[in-house]
């Protein structure tokens, strides 16, 4: 008798952009299409809401003064705090990201859906990115069009270009780039090229699956 295969672990494509590229839009229609999205974002705000697993450590970091009354992580003062003391970006940094590939790892390895779309904003700053994913996609868009959408979630010019240069360049992201989505148009362009990768996808999940 033959010895089982080994489960197959899904096709994992690490999604990543500089802030108000559009990754949150582009991994949307890719969930609506069926892949599994795991966004790293979405994690750490589980981590730092009220009764997150990460707070007790947040609070003892950073203090009481960043813990709002319900319990949950204050993101406007941590925001100017950490931009404002690397060393303090560092130390929570140090904190979060083990958790977050933990619980990361945790649900691509349940994964359901042909293929996984890993949501890694700070993908291209990461020395093991390719440990991460097989294949990268970056939204890219210019810095005046990220900074035009960043404003209109209510941040201030400053606040967007300090945001944007702490963050890897457009060239960085290029460089460790399979693929890319150029989001400067309309939505529905985006979902057009959403769809040419999804198809493209679920070909390579099927060839590894052989």
């Amino acid at each position: 008798m033959s010895a089982a295969r080994p489960a197959r672990r899904a096709l994992v494509v690490g999604l990543t952009g500089g802030i108000g590229s559009g990754k949150s839009a582009a991994a949307a229609e890719f969930a609506r299409l069926g892949a599994t999205v795991v966004d790293t974002d979405a994690i750490a705000h589980e981590l730092t809401a009220a009764g997150g697993d990460a707070m007790p450590a947040v609070e003892r970091l950073l203090g009481k003064e960043f813990v709002l009354p319900s319990g949950a992580m204050d993101r406007t003062k941590v925001r100017a705090r950490v931009f404002s003391d690397p060393a303090a970006r560092r130390a929570l940094e140090a904190l979060l990201h083990p958790l977050i590939r933990e619980r990361s790892a945790e649900r691509i390895a349940a994964a359901r859906g042909a293929y996984v779309i890993h949501v890694v904003p700070l993908l291209a700053e990461s020395k093991n990115h390719r440990a991460r994913a097989d294949r990268v996609l970056v939204i890219d868009a210019p810095e005046e069009t990220q900074l035009a959408r960043v404003r209109e979630r209510g941040l201030s010019e400053d606040e967007a270009r300090a945001i944007v240069r702490s963050q890897a360049s457009r060239a960085e992201r290029l460089a460790i780039a399979d693929d890319v989505i150029e989001n400067q148009g309309t939505l529905d362009a985006l979902r057009q090229r959403v769809a040419e990768l999804h198809a493209k996808y679920l070909a390579l999940a099927a060839d590894a699956a052989r």
